[in-house]
């Protein structure tokens, strides 16, 4: 007999959760809590509603939680220019800590024993789901059927499917895209079919929020970024939502091809995955972000900003949100957003986001000093040649030692 009386699925509405809340009634002898998410991913949410209720649940939470998602987790973490492994905007990765807190919340809300999620036992996302709802909740049961049944292959789901009467729209009448898909407001992506062959190019009728570079328009398009602390606040001088604001740099970015990337990367598990992903908008935030801060941040504090990102990615990708040392991270890249304030100019152009302008009442640039005209004795050029060979002195002595230079 199942102790487990009552459990919250992170529930999309698609073919393997549809399986997991049957399964989970028949295995677990459980009543089941359906909470499914609207991030932004572009499909309509409330469809999941109706096939909640024919699988036979009776709570059934959908809610809308794209400002949330972007506010509190996208923005935090372009602060700090986070990128994993030279390439990816953890478009998938930022999502999950969200989704995690609200499973632990409507579980707390519900009375409920355990929370379930749909990721497979190859993948980050269990770690992401499991790690959080671990640290939101010390003693909460996870249920993950993928690790559980043998339901191996979509062809045994359908069967399932069929054996217990579960309504699912893409029967096996209606061609499924062969690609494994995850989107969001910052991104989608793109694994399986043949992007398991990692020297294949992607299809084109792959992609679905860009347009080809070569397919783009041949006249740029030129955007204004308002950043405060570090936040882009406004688009063209007009003040938006965080959530709004990406959406809007989404459409921009992919009207204009940009933002389609292809890589190979280290899964936290430990094996190699080969996965397509469209991110515009936060391409465009990326490049922008950079330029603000190149006006504004001290020298030394945007260099340690830079040696500290990869540290805050790898927190993020691997699925520690919700540890102390990314809150730590968190407060040093937050401390030196106070003075990334001002506007930067964009130039959108066929698959590119270029920085052609940036202006700030916090700048640090002095013209005065920079100029390559006359200074007027703002800098004085002879105060270079002690620093430098107070800089030489080790090099110095070493070569006078005779130590070997090359």
């Amino acid at each position: 007999m199942s102790d487990v009386k009552k459990v919250v699925l992170a529930y999309s509405g698609g073919l393997d959760t549809s399986v997991i809340v049957k399964w989970l009634q028949e295995t677990y002898n459980c009543e089941v809590v359906t909470f499914t998410a609207d991030i932004g991913q572009g499909e309509e949410v409330e469809p999941a509603r109706a096939k909640a209720e024919a699988l036979g649940v009776k709570e059934i939470y959908i809610e809308d939680l794209r400002e949330e998602f972007v506010r509190d987790y996208v923005y935090p973490m372009f602060r700090a220019n986070t990128i994993y492994e030279g390439e990816y905007l953890l478009g998938t990765s930022i999502a999950r800590p969200l989704i995690a807190k609200r499973l632990i919340e409507i579980a707390n809300e519900t009375g409920a024993d355990a929370i379930s999620h749909g990721a497979t036992g190859k993948g980050n996302d269990q770690v992401r789901f499991e790690l959080g709802g671990y640290a939101l909740k010390p003693g909460v049961k996870v249920i993950a059927p993928w690790r559980e049944w043998d339901l191996t292959s979509r062809e045994k789901l359908m069967a399932y499917c069929e054996q217990h009467d579960i309504p699912v729209d893409f029967s096996s009448k209606k061609k499924k895209s062969p690609y494994s898909m995850d989107a969001n407001l910052l991104h989608i992506s793109y694994e399986g079919g043949i992007l398991e062959d990692p020297w294949a190019e992607a299809e084109e009728d792959m992609w679905r929020w860009s347009v080809s570079p070569e397919a783009a328009p041949d006249t740029p398009t030129y955007i204004e970024l308002t950043f405060d602390q570090g936040d882009i606040v406004a688009i063209d001088g007009q003040a938006m939502k965080p959530h709004a604001v990406l959406e809007k740099l989404n459409k921009l970015g992919g009207d204009n091809g940009i933002g389609r990337l292809d890589i190979v990367e280290n899964r936290y598990v430990g094996m190699k995955s080969r996965g397509c992903y469209e991110t515009p908008g936060g391409t465009i935030m990326l490049r922008a972000h950079r330029a603000i801060e190149s006006l504004t941040l001290d020298r030394e504090e945007a260099h340690l900003k830079d040696e500290l990102m990869p540290k805050y990615a790898k927190v993020i990708y691997n699925g520690y949100w919700w540890s102390p040392e990314r809150r730590m991270l968190q407060a040093a890249i937050d401390e030196t957003q106070k003075n990334v304030n001002g506007v930067v100019r964009m130039k959108l152009y066929k698959g590119s986001a270029t920085v052609v302008g940036r202006k700030s009442d916090d700048s640090l640039f002095d013209e005065s000093i920079a100029t390559f005209e006359d200074d007027a004795g703002a800098y004085d050029q002879k105060d270079a040649e002690g620093f430098i060979k107070l800089n030489a002195l080790r090099l110095r002595i070493a070569a006078g030692k005779g130590r070997k230079q090359s």
